[in-house]
């Protein structure tokens, strides 16, 4: 086990620019996304043109040292923070969401379908109580252990959007 993997998950930092060398003799270099706490595995990001991104993992067994390159600004962290966000959480401000939210929830009462609010925020709704949907509302958001009612409200919502 190297240096690397001995680290706590709070020494690990994130939002630098990195140079990741690895077994083989290979080299990795790019802003630290995250790292997995269970097997030290560092994801990277490197900005292409045409504001286009690619993520690299260094899987932690292959990872010998991490040169830290440079700290990232402010501007830096926000566009790392923005890459996996959904597309629609990016567009829509809380007041827009909580319209959506509203919008949503009187089209699907109207349409006899059973739904409430859930969570301490009440920014979850709750179908029939087995299928949840978050912001921004749309059919990617939601999530049920029932396959069926899932397809089916998901359906539902792409033809109300």
């Amino acid at each position: 086990m190297n240096d690397w993997q001995k680290k706590s998950p709070l020494e690990w930092k994130t939002y630098k620019m990195v140079k990741v060398a690895a077994v083989e003799k290979h080299e990795y270099e790019g802003w630290v996304l995250t790292v997995d706490p269970v097997s030290a595995s560092i994801v990277l990001a490197t900005f292409l043109e045409n504001e286009k991104v690619s993520i690299s993992v260094v899987l932690g067994h292959a990872v010998q040292e991490v040169e830290i390159l440079r700290e990232g600004d402010d501007e830096m962290k926000q566009r790392l923070s923005c890459i996996f966000a959904p597309e629609e959480s990016k567009a829509y401000s809380p007041e827009e969401h909580e319209k959506r939210k509203n919008d949503l929830k009187t089209w699907l009462e109207t349409n006899h379908i059973p739904v409430t609010e859930q969570g301490e925020s009440g920014r979850t709704l709750c179908v029939a109580g087995v299928l949840t949907i978050d912001p921004p509302y749309s059919p990617e958001e939601c999530s049920s252990s029932n396959e069926i009612i899932l397809s089916r409200v998901q359906g539902l919502i792409q033809g109300y959007l």
